[in-house]
């Protein structure tokens, strides 16, 4: 049997092999065809008479590529025009950003906690559009741009089917994917390198594709990633014409149920929690159902576009799959950082460090906190978004990997050595770390306002109550004031006509002084801190819960002034912002 290798151009992927052979295969005398995508050649083998240089020729024409050598591409784009259009594309990017978080794209939340099936498809709804989408949504953009781009040729409903061929296997793989856990009661739970790693390949396609679709690296054209030939054989994806397969977008779309996204595992706990198939698969084809129009709406912008439009509409797409892209690549490398520690049940007679955080749909707050080293740390979640990215939460450290609930939530360890510990969503997307250190010696402090007492860790460091820098622990301690040094000392009341003045000068050694003071019931007082130091801590705010539930920041140089009119007997403690007794008032008849 006789062989002749021909060079060919414009082949971009295994599909291109597929339809050459074909067609070089039907050519009379001919036995055997091998195309090489990345040699840019193809083998011929053939009885008889050699077919002509003509008939190859028009063969390979007519699957839509032509016979010669491949022309070796510059890596960096000479032409002016591109790097012209590709700053304009920026500006545009730019202003579809500024618009989106104007109208607070980045912060949807769904409102509704209740169980109903119903809010599968809101959940659905609100993923679709929200910035959890950049692992799905912007793979879905590189693809789909990336098709658009190379078949110009093809009719815009051509362009916008396979997105449909997507959506229908991702309803269908959600539906019977829903109903298996929704059976078995398990829901799919990777571990936190199996998740960094899938953000991390999902974010280096993304860039691949971007780098392809801006058009200032001519000699990534040619480049793609692509499945072997004998796996693409398999999957049939020689079957149809052109680049695209519809039986690949609909496995692709089906796939996509175990991509680490917060909300597809939200949506999965939910299926779990009902115990049924039916109920499973019905929630979870919602929810897909909801995301459609979302990733709808990107596939009928890439084939809507054509000529200068296209161009400049390609070259966004690429940037906006780049940032994608470089974000999920940092997310999951967060996850894959660090060593992890076999979880094992800890049996302590010491005292758990008790934190609190909340978590919302826009991560966590506080986020940073401060405990001592071989104590128990009892970790309470206040969970108030629920269906969010932020509600799956993982610390590769210690192996916790928790899908959070409405309300509280508590999860337990111990911190075994000093450093940082960090935290995040299961997309790395949200983050926060506890800082651990060695334990310290703490100080029994017995305020006149309480009788019950307070461990205070002199030398941690937590923020007020609400912000998004700090935290700390109820019996893990403080920081920022040396309040277990403060001496109980009585404050004067001055009366006046119309209200009574209590004065006291706040420093950074003697935290309040004079500290304690007595007020009549059912008369305005007039409360003046003279701060003469910053807070540092959660000691750096002043508050009187039940008298003035507003966590006053104390900076150097102001005077702060709070004013009310007790109604009711009693002790009322002074406080910093996150409930550490620092003096008293005493409301009398």
């Amino acid at each position: 049997m006789n062989k002749i290798v021909i060079p060919i151009c414009g082949m971009h992927c295994a599909s291109c092999e597929f339809l050459i052979e074909e067609q070089l295969k039907k050519i009379s005398g001919v036995e055997s065809v091998v195309v090489n995508q990345k040699a840019a050649k193809a083998e011929i083998k053939f009885s008889g008479t050699q077919p002509s240089e003509e008939v190859i020729a028009k063969a390979v024409q007519e699957a839509g590529y032509t016979v010669g050598q491949k022309e070796k591409l510059p890596w960096f784009s000479r032409s002016v025009a591109d790097y012209k259009d590709l700053v304009l594309a920026g500006g545009i990017l730019l202003v579809i950003y500024l618009i989106a978080k104007w109208f607070g794209l980045f912060e949807l939340n769904v409102a509704d906690q209740g169980s109903g099936i119903a809010v599968a498809l809101l959940v659905g709804l609100v993923a679709g559009i929200s910035t959890c989408m950049a692992l799905v949504g912007g793979l879905v953009l590189g693809l789909s741009a990336r098709h658009a781009e190379l078949h110009p040729e093809v009719t815009t409903s051509q362009k916008f089917r396979p997105h449909l061929y997507f959506n229908l296997g991702r309803i269908v793989g959600f539906a019977f994917f829903g109903g298996l856990i929704g059976y078995a009661g398990q829901a799919f739970s990777p571990s936190v390198n199996t998740l960094g790693f899938l953000t991390m390949v999902i974010g280096g396609v993304m860039i691949f594709l971007g780098l392809k679709l801006i058009e200032i690296f001519p000699a990534l054209k040619d480049k793609n990633i692509t499945l072997p030939s004998g796996v693409a054989r398999l999957l049939g994806l020689n079957k149809d014409t052109k680049e695209y397969s519809h039986k690949s977008a609909l496995i692709m779309g089906a796939l996509t149920f175990f991509l680490p996204c917060g909300f597809t595992q939200a949506m999965q706990l939910f299926a779990v929690s009902t115990g049924s198939f039916w109920q499973g698969m019905i929630i979870m084809s919602l929810f897909a159902i909801g995301t459609a129009p979302g990733l709808l709406g990107i596939g009928s912008l890439t084939a809507a576009f054509k000529g200068r439009k296209a161009r400049l509409f390609f070259m966004t797409a690429g940037l906006a799959v780049i940032a994608f892209g470089w974000l999920n690549l940092a997310n999951g490398s967060n996850l894959i950082g660090g060593n992890s520690t076999p979880v094992t049940s800890v049996v302590s007679n010491l005292e758990a460090q008790e934190v609190r955080m909340t978590q919302g749909s826009n991560g966590y707050s506080p986020n940073s906190f401060t405990v001592e080293k071989g104590r128990p740390v009892k970790w309470i979640i206040n969970s108030t978004s629920p269906y969010s990215c932020a509600s799956s939460i993982v610390m590769k450290k210690y192996g916790i990997s928790q899908s959070l609930k409405a309300g509280e939530n508590i999860i337990m360890f111990t911190p075994t050595e000093t450093g940082e510990i960090p935290f995040s969503c299961s997309m790395g997307m949200y983050r926060g770390k506890f800082i651990v250190v060695e334990a310290k010696e703490t100080s029994s402090v017995v305020s006149s306002a309480s009788a019950a007492s307070t461990d205070i860790s002199l030398n941690s460091s937590c923020s007020a109550s609400g912000s998004s820098s700090g935290g700390c622990g109820s019996s893990g301690g403080c920081g920022g004031g040396s309040v277990s040094n403060q001496v109980d000392q009585e404050g004067a009341v001055e009366n006046t006509s119309v209200e009574q003045i209590i004065k006291t000068v706040y420093t950074y050694g003697k935290d309040i002084a004079p500290n304690t003071f007595t007020v009549k019931k059912g008369q305005p007082v007039r409360f003046e801190v003279d701060v003469q130091d910053n807070g540092s801590g959660c000691m750096s705010t002043i508050m009187i819960p039940g008298l003035w539930d507003t966590a006053e920041l104390l900076k150097k140089g102001q005077t702060i002034v709070m004013e009310f009119t007790p109604q009711k007997t009693g002790d009322y403690e002074i406080t910093c912002g996150m409930g550490v007794p620092r003096g008293l008032i005493k409301v009398i008849d």
